[in-house]
C-alpha cells in the first residue's frame, strides 16, 4: 500500500521528540513578535513616544509575553518556585540575543555585503534554533521532555 507524502511526513514528525515543542516555540515566538510590533505602533503613533523609546517598551512587553508562553505552554513548566530566576535568565538571554543579532546583522551587511532583510531572516533563524535549545536544556530543563 502506497503512503502519501503528507502521511509519511506526519508519521516522521510524530516520531521526533521535539517537534511539538518546536511548533509551539515558533507559535509563541510569533505571537510575541506580533505583540512587540503592536506595542511599538501604539506607543509611537498614539502615545507619541519617540520610536526608539517605544521599541524598548515593546521589547520588554514582548519578552514578558514570550516568557509566559514558552514557560507554561511550550515547555509545560508549571512550577513557580524557580520562575523569578528563570525570568531573569530569560531576559538576560534575550538582551544578549538582541546584541548578538545587531552585531551579526552589521557584519553580514557591512562585510559580507548581504541584503539586510535576507541577513535578518538568516540570523533570526539561527538564533531562534540556539535559543530554543538553551530554553529546552537550561532554562526550562525540568519540563523539557514532557
Amino acid at each position: 500500500m502506497k503512503m502519501l507524502l503528507s502521511e509519511y511526513i506526519a508519521s516522521y514528525v510524530k516520531r521526533l521528540p521535539i517537534s511539538a515543542q518546536a511548533v509551539k516555540y515558533v507559535c509563541a515566538g510569533g505571537t510575541a513578535e506580533i505583540v512587540k510590533l503592536g506595542v511599538l505602533y501604539l506607543l509611537t503613533e498614539f502615545v507619541h513616544l519617540y520610536y526608539l523609546a517605544s521599541a524598548v517598551y515593546a521589547f520588554l512587553v514582548a519578552v514578558t509575553v514570550s516568557f509566559v508562553l514558552q514557560k507554561y505552554w511550550t515547555f509545560g513548566d508549571r512550577g513557580h518556585e524557580q520562575a523569578h530566576m528563570q525570568a531573569g535568565i530569560y531576559l538576560a538571554l534575550h538582551v544578549t540575543n538582541l546584541a548578538l543579532n545587531t552585531a551579526l546583522l552589521y557584519a553580514f551587511v557591512t562585510y559580507l555585503h548581504f541584503w539586510y532583510l535576507f541577513s535578518q531572516v538568516v540570523i533570526s533563524l539561527l538564533l531562534a534554533i540556539v535559543v530554543f535549545f538553551i530554553n529546552r536544556h537550561f532554562i526550562f530543563r525540568g519540563s523539557a521532555l514532557r
